[in-house]
């Protein structure tokens, strides 16, 4: 694993480490992009295997759309039946909206109705003129729930999206209905670093930025943003954790490497309505690393059920 994935999976705070092995990563992106685009041909297959018992809905699927919220052009998708209870997926820190490639199928096929979006700055979404905030991030997921006249959502998160779940629960309870938060944080102290095989490399996510990204130039400028954000936040405290009202799975892998292991419990025991499992044999990146499990106990605890906790052992393909 490259040492410039920093304690969410995405860049290092230790400067004297990165510097140059950000620039060479960089030089060397012409081959990984050719490799990328390939990878993104597969997106369909992968998402089929990962969801045996249903059609491909990527391989039809048109392209999303952008809205102009808190004056950023945003980038979202919209699938599945428009009846359907909706469930908002937010994605983490370097990610997009394909991070839920393997998710999404599995959602439509049960009957939902999805909707994923780019955060500002990521994925195919401008950076706008606002700073890049968990609240910021919050506020524009409101502002996309407004704009397509949902009330009331489901909301799947992950990683940096988990938080901004989170925040959405503690300050806008009354347009959620089920949060699911995986590998979220109280405090930057939650933060750790352990190297695993299941980590994407460092190039993935510079490949993946200006492959979809309306300002691949500033790839560098985010990760100076994205390192701020890391140190600055989140910072909830007891009283706002306690005074979520809404159901809230806490999820995270057994094996997180950005997440300390007290964060989660401590989550589970400060939200009213929580409900903590944790995943056995894998870490920070499950959602599309252990899609199989991931998606069994999404579904199950969007359903109104309560997952039990995978005894260690458990198959997390």
């Amino acid at each position: 694993m490259n040492p410039t994935m920093n304690t969410r999976g995405d860049a290092s705070t230790n400067h004297e480490r990165t510097t140059a092995s950000r620039r060479q990563a960089v030089q060397g992106l012409g081959a990984l992009t050719l490799a990328l685009l390939s990878l993104s041909r597969l997106r369909s297959t992968a998402a089929q295997e990962a969801t045996p018992e249903a059609s491909d809905p990527l391989a039809t699927w048109a392209p999303g759309q952008m809205a102009t919220i808190n004056g950023a052009d945003l980038y979202y998708e919209v699938h599945g039946d428009p009846n359907g209870q909706p469930v908002l997926l937010l994605h983490g820190s370097l990610n997009s909206s394909e991070q839920f490639d393997y998710l999404a199928p599995v959602l439509v096929a049960a009957g939902y109705r999805v909707v994923a979006m780019d955060c500002r700055g990521r994925g195919r979404s401008a950076w706008g003129d606002l700073p890049i905030t968990f609240e910021q991030m919050a506020a524009d997921a409101v502002g996309l729930l407004d704009h397509l006249g949902i009330e009331k959502t489901h909301v799947v998160g992950s990683s940096d999206g988990a938080i901004i779940a989170l925040d959405l629960a503690t300050h806008h309870s009354e347009r959620l209905n089920r949060v699911v938060a995986y590998g979220a944080i109280l405090t930057p102290e939650g933060n750790q670093f352990v190297e695993s095989d299941q980590m994407p490399p460092f190039e993935f996510f510079i490949a993946t930025y200006r492959q979809l990204s309306p300002e691949p130039e500033r790839f560098e400028e985010l990760l100076g943003v994205l390192d701020e954000l890391t140190k600055a936040g989140p910072n909830y405290s007891e009283a706002e954790l306690k005074s979520i009202t809404v159901p809230v799975l806490i999820l995270d892998g057994a094996e997180d490497e950005f997440i300390t292991p007290d964060q989660p419990v401590r989550l589970a025991e400060l939200i009213q309505e929580a409900t903590l499992v944790i995943m056995p044999g894998t870490g920070h990146f499950a959602v599309k690393a252990r899609p199989g499990l991931f998606n069994q106990i999404v579904l199950e605890y969007l359903a109104g059920k309560a997952p039990a906790t995978p005894p260690a052992g458990t198959p997390t393909s």
